[in-house]
């Protein structure tokens, strides 16, 4: 059985891109969700400090978002030419 020791940079890199999409969401649940667990009593029922909260969620928020935009814009641009090539339905008239 033969097995591919060496991918393609390109393929290489837009596999590590595609986990990295794949993750990002857990990522963003951990980041969003672990400091609520982490308090301790007396920090949840004290309201102060609830702004740096509204700052820090809004912040991972933010940065999902931008992670996203950049994961994506990269897996685009790392393969230009895939929708071209698809071949045309069968039936349909050649241009």
């Amino acid at each position: 059985m033969a097995r591919r020791l060496f991918l393609e940079r390109r393929t290489y890199r837009h596999n590590r891109l595609q986990d990295a999409a794949r993750l990002l969401p857990v990522l963003g649940a951990v980041l969003l969700f672990g400091p609520v667990f982490i308090r301790s009593e007396a920090e949840q029922t004290a309201a102060a400090g609830l702004d740096a909260w509204l700052v820090y969620f809004f912040a991972i928020w933010a940065g999902l978002i931008g992670a996203t935009y950049w994961i994506n814009r990269s897996l685009m641009r790392d393969m230009p030419g895939e929708a071209d090539a698809a071949p045309a339905p069968r039936g349909a008239p050649d241009p």
